[in-house]
């Protein structure tokens, strides 16, 4: 998995990473405003889920403390990470920008 992950963050357009757990409620709530963010930007970017639990390398290596944790990358540079759920509107304008970005 860690092999693809790199291949997923070197896309050339936005990729949004969701560190989430099934155990976690927070979670659960943003992946239904990631549902309506991916329907806003179509194809602008990508949004990937990540299990903390099945991959815990993966999260440990990019500091992930708490779920859920968003992460962007592009061209394999990490651009945004926070953690919190976050709404519609902040993560759709962010992924519009660095979608338009070069």
């Amino acid at each position: 998995m860690s092999q693809k992950f790199q291949e997923l963050i070197q896309s050339d357009r936005p990729v949004l990473i969701d560190f989430f757990a099934t155990w976690c409620g927070p979670c659960k709530v943003q992946s239904s405003v990631l549902t309506t963010v991916k329907d806003n930007i179509g194809e602008a970017a990508r949004i990937i889920k990540i299990d903390v639990d099945q991959y815990p390398a993966i999260a440990a290596q990019y500091g992930v403390r708490g779920v859920p944790t968003l992460a962007v990358f592009k061209q394999g540079e990490l651009l945004w990470k926070e953690s919190g759920v976050h709404d519609v509107n902040t993560l759709t304008d962010l992924l519009t920008k660095f979608a338009g970005e070069n």
